[in-house]
């Protein structure tokens, strides 16, 4: 049998955890390797996991980008995961239907190569608590931000994990990737 289909979860972390708008803090960092590290994720994905607000976000700006990751993120599938949207019209974007856990998991019995999950941090909570994250993907930048919403705020369940792989950028960026324990 086939290794079976994973859901990574990818995002951009401060050192005080925050998750929150990356696009405001992240771009010091971006260098070559976190670029290698990014492109790698999407490269080992055939789908492409998005909240509504990532999703809008991303669909707002991907569409009008070139190069070898906007041609990966335009033309990957892309699985939608909103109450409130009617319609996914960004290329190759399908909203999700009915109960999600049970389509995700479903999904991770298909064929296929890896689910990319990336910001989206509702739904990357909702799948870590339900069990569906099989890699955590952090990519750590060496900032305090102070404020802004994060990955595990206070009262979150206690989630086990143990570090699967770790890798440091020139630039101080930790890579750190995490499976449950």
């Amino acid at each position: 049998m086939a290794d079976a289909r994973k859901i990574v979860a990818g995002l951009f972390m401060s050192l005080d955890g925050v998750v929150e708008a990356p696009e405001r803090w992240h771009f010091p960092y971006l260098n070559d390797e976190m670029a290698a590290a990014v492109g790698a994720m999407h490269a080992a994905a055939d789908t492409l996991l998005l909240g509504r607000v990532t999703y809008e976000s991303f669909a707002a700006v991907w569409p009008h980008q070139t190069g070898e990751l906007a041609e990966q993120i335009n033309g990957i599938r892309k699985l939608v995961v909103s109450t409130t949207l009617d319609k996914a019209e960004w290329t190759n974007s399908t909203l999700v239907d009915g109960d999600v856990i049970d389509a995700l998991a479903g999904l991770k019995r298909q064929p296929g190569k890896n689910i990319h999950l990336t910001g989206s941090l509702t739904l990357t909570r909702t799948l870590l608590h339900a069990g569906l994250i099989d890699e955590l993907r952090l990519l750590i930048h060496p900032i305090v931000l102070g404020a802004g919403e994060r990955l595990f705020p206070e009262g979150t369940d206690r989630v086990p994990l143990e570090l699967a792989r770790s890798a440091t950028f020139t630039t101080g960026v930790l890579d750190l990737t995490y499976q449950p324990a």
